[in-house]
């Protein structure tokens, strides 16, 4: 079988096993009132997106992967050249959902106490005694752009990647907990890479999704110019509260999914991993490292959200494949062989799908490659 017969699509319906879409039961997770508030979520979510819309335009596909990680309650690396409205986006998102954002222009001068906030002398006016006080970073926010992430040193990179962690920041041993929801967008300019300090694999890990930006279409780009080269963008309309942002999440967390889109899911990243037992034989001249255990529930958490952008309430392996390449091109390493033959891991991915779609196990697979070597 060559990589022309590859004509895999993300978009192909649903497997015919794949659960029923009516008559879903939310997990015990959700409250009555997030029940209720489910009535409501087409028409919201709907009115979400054009709004967005109103500042940022075509781009689809990235602002629905950045609304996904929002609600997966995870963190998306951003990867595109300058110029593309990053910041824009997030501003707008952050608008439309009544939520506070920040940036953070990461330098190679950039300390860590730069991002999470440092301890000050202050005196009390009244008893003139003097005090150690926090003064907060501008970490401190719901949505945060970090700008060239890879422009830092890794002691300021790990300051920022503390708190994505564990939601908290650390200042002389007492912990201040940061604002819910927090959500980071990091990006990464994938030219001039001179005096860059690039994010190690273990760090790549704890991106929930990993978003390629591409330049606008023509006719994108010329309504670009149209709203931007004359009067001022619009002001967003808040679309959703805070609490229904949190209420939203809930929904995501509590979403079933069925057992064969569990085993499917984790299928597809057991078979990106080399020494793996009965893995595809050409997994191991193309990938030097597979995918974790954290990209098994980054696939499902994401699969969950887009499940819910869609309007549906019911996660399907169909969900999954549309999510896998955000989630997995990050956590593959290409091996020397695929660098030296321009396979990149988006290809490597794609690839994965396939074969793990077209043969469930290695039996069928062996089965097909002796029908074929016979033909």
């Amino acid at each position: 079988m060559s990589d022309s017969d590859l004509q895999f699509n993300p978009d192909q319906p649903a497997h015919p096993e794949d659960p029923s879409l009516l008559g879903f039961q939310l997990e015990s997770s959700a409250t009555p009132e997030d029940i209720e508030f489910i009535d409501k979520l087409p028409s919201l979510i709907e009115k979400l997106k054009s709004e967005i819309a109103h500042v940022i335009v075509g781009q689809e596909e990235v602002i629905n992967q950045v609304l996904i990680t929002l609600l997966a309650r995870g963190h998306a690396l951003l990867e595109g050249v300058p110029g593309l409205a990053k910041t824009l986006l997030v501003s707008s998102v952050a608008e439309a959902l009544s939520l506070k954002s920040g940036r953070i222009q990461f330098t190679p001068d950039l300390m860590p106490s730069d991002i999470t906030g440092t301890l000050v002398v202050e005196e009390d006016p009244f008893s003139g005694k003097r005090d150690f006080v926090f003064r907060e970073g501008p970490i401190f926010v719901n949505i945060l752009l970090a700008d060239e992430i890879n422009r830092s040193p890794p002691k300021t990179q790990a300051a920022l990647l503390e708190g994505m962690a564990e939601k908290t920041v650390t200042q002389a041993g007492k912990r201040y907990k940061l604002p819910k929801p927090f959500f980071v967008l990091a990006t990464q300019n994938p030219i001039e890479q001179e005096g860059t300090y690039p994010l190690p694999e273990a760090q790549l890990d704890r991106f929930l999704l990993k978003i390629d930006l591409d330049y606008p279409e023509l006719e994108d780009e010329a309504e670009i110019l149209r709203r931007t080269t004359g009067k001022d963008l619009p002001t967003l309309d808040h679309v959703l509260s805070i609490d229904e942002v949190a209420a939203l999440q809930r929904v995501v967390d509590a979403l079933p999914v069925s057992n064969h889109v569990m085993h499917y899911a984790t299928r597809l990243v057991r078979g990106s991993r080399p020494n793996e037992p009965g893995v595809f034989p050409w997994v191991k001249d193309l990938i030097a490292w597979g995918a974790g255990p954290r990209a098994v529930q980054a696939l499902i958490r994401a699969g969950k959200a887009h499940t819910l952008l869609e309007g549906r309430y019911s996660v399907t392996r169909a969900d999954i494949r549309q999510i896998a390449p955000a989630v997995l091109r990050h956590r593959i390493l290409p091996s020397f062989q695929a660098e030296a033959e321009q396979i990149s891991a988006d290809e490597i991915v794609m690839r994965l799908l396939y074969y793990t779609e077209a043969f469930p196990d290695k039996a069928t697979y062996d089965a097909a490659t002796r029908k074929i070597l016979r033909l």
